[in-house]
């Protein structure tokens, strides 16, 4: 199991359990804290993370930024990998596509999932993943591409 799945495991369900966890996972790329985010569910194949709208993430319309989605993403697709990923094997981030489909006007709910048979094999693994408003308008879909492989001996 991995570190920060046992963080989540100890932390979660405790008063502010879900901030302190994210608080501390912010740690491990500190572009996370930046959209001080929270971490509202992680498990094998799905995480999801909620960005508040805050003018600190919000661009010259209002809206948030672009870059803020992009980090909430990768934020939710790390925590996913690190509760799916197999013991033996490990995971990078290979690439990301994303398009922007209506405006993120509002607090964003950012999902990642995966299917469970995904993580049988090598190679390229598509996490989805997608941006919602408080309303559910998908503001945001798209994929991030993990390279996995085998761990060294």
């Amino acid at each position: 199991m991995s570190a920060l799945v046992t963080l989540w495991e100890k932390t979660h369900g405790l008063p502010m359990g879900k901030k302190i966890f994210s608080t501390i996972y912010a740690q491990k790329a500190p572009y996370f804290a930046t959209i001080h985010a929270t971490v509202t569910e992680m498990r094998a194949n799905y995480a999801e993370v909620h960005i508040p709208k805050r003018r600190s993430v919000q661009n010259h319309i209002g809206t948030v930024h672009a870059i803020a989605l992009c980090n909430g993403a990768e934020m939710a697709m790390g925590a996913l990998a690190e509760a799916s990923v197999p013991r033996d094997k490990r995971w990078i981030p290979k690439a990301m596509d994303i398009r922007y489909t209506a405006k993120a006007d509002s607090d964003i709910t950012v999902v990642a999932e995966t299917d469970p048979e995904q993580w049988e094999k090598e190679g390229d693994l598509d996490v989805r993943v997608q941006a919602l408003t408080v309303d559910g308008v998908v503001c945001f879909e798209g994929v991030i591409k993990l390279w996995i492989s085998s761990k060294q001996k």
